[in-house]
């Protein structure tokens, strides 16, 4: 089951911000274009050797997904850790979900 944890704007799409788990049990975060329903993108990676706390998860902000750690601290759904990831020759940025849901049943 995922959970909107709110609504953003990303590039040219209004979305809809939905949280889920991957195959591993962390937390992902996608998103959905709001009139249609058809996904947007995916806005976090799954890094299982690197550690994250409760409520943290990985933003991918470059390549297609520029912008995206933006847009979600503006809309109120994550707030930067400071640490950072590196994913080949990119880097992503450890995040904590601020906009939780009051009954996660995932």
């Amino acid at each position: 089951m995922m959970r909107q944890l709110g609504v953003v704007t990303f590039q040219n799409w209004r979305c809809d911000v939905v949280l889920g788990r991957y195959s591993n049990g962390r937390l992902s975060i996608q998103l959905f274009d709001c009139f249609s329903g058809h996904p947007v993108g995916r806005a976090t990676v799954n890094i299982p050797e690197y550690c994250l706390e409760e409520r943290e998860v990985i933003i991918k902000d470059y390549a297609e997904n520029e912008g995206m750690l933006e847009a979600l601290v503006e809309a109120g759904i994550v707030e930067p850790s400071g640490r950072l990831v590196t994913i080949r020759c990119a880097t992503a940025h450890v995040c904590r979900i601020i906009s939780w849901p009051k009954v996660l049943l995932i």
